[in-house]
């Protein structure tokens, strides 16, 4: 719908955190959601990834809006739908997003919102679209062999699209699993998060974040792609699929 683009896009940067350049992560180095891939085809094949880290504010809303919002006809489609397909043409694309709406609405899914399609999802109640596309989105996603890896953070993100896209709509929020909240930690911190962290470090789970939490975190976000810096934050959390 015209004028969501503002709102929906403050929601998937919920999702996207900074930056990110994970090796087992098929969508290689990103930075607030832009791949390198994409910031390339935007900007020119000699971008490097520092010029990705240097994203400016400027790029990326140019790039979320024609590369993403425009090209789904987002401004044509029903508030909460608007939503749920901009989120997947962000994570996984913006021609298999539509190929997501087109399933759920039974129209030909060739991967472009055009006429026919737009006219089936105005005669489908919002909420149902919302709901059948992120069953197609999530499905898709567990048949990926990156699931093991990033399952447990791709479903979480699902779950909070399909309840704020359902709230969007006009809807009453779904009975599923929201984005989790998270604490960042460092040398020093105690609780539930650092006790998080150490099992999925491996560390024994004491909550006391010492010394030696510090030196197996540096040491594990080297491993995986993230700025070593010993603090636990969304892009550490996401990487071990704490948070979506």
């Amino acid at each position: 719908m015209k004028h969501n683009l503002k709102s929906a896009l403050s929601h998937v940067l919920v999702h996207e955190g900074g930056w990110a350049d994970h090796p087992r992560d098929p969508g290689g180095a990103t930075m607030k959601g832009v791949t390198i891939a994409v910031f390339r085809r935007f900007y020119g094949e000699e971008k490097s990834k520092q010029d990705l880290h240097d994203i400016t504010n400027e790029q990326l809303q140019h790039i979320y809006k024609t590369g993403y919002w425009d090209k789904c006809k987002c401004d044509d489609l029903p508030s909460g739908v608007d939503y749920a397909v901009f989120d997947a043409a962000v994570n996984s694309g913006p021609g298999r997003s539509s190929k997501w709406l087109q399933a759920a609405i039974g129209a030909n899914q060739d991967g472009a919102i055009g006429p026919n399609t737009l006219a089936k999802v105005q005669a489908i109640e919002p909420v149902k679209v919302v709901n059948d596309m992120c069953e197609q989105r999530l499905a898709f996603l567990k048949a990926l062999r990156t699931w093991r890896t990033f399952g447990r953070g791709w479903g979480q993100r699902v779950a909070g699209v399909r309840a704020t896209a359902a709230v969007m709509a006009g809807g009453d929020l779904p009975d599923v699993a929201l984005v989790e909240p998270f604490k960042i930690v460092k040398r020093g911190s105690k609780g539930e998060w650092v006790k998080k962290l150490q099992g999925a470090l491996g560390s024994n789970a004491d909550g006391l974040f010492g010394k030696n939490t510090e030196a197996a975190l540096k040491k594990w976000q080297l491993a995986n792609g993230l700025e070593p810096d010993g603090v636990a934050g969304r892009n550490t959390y996401r990487a071990m699929g704490l948070i979506a």
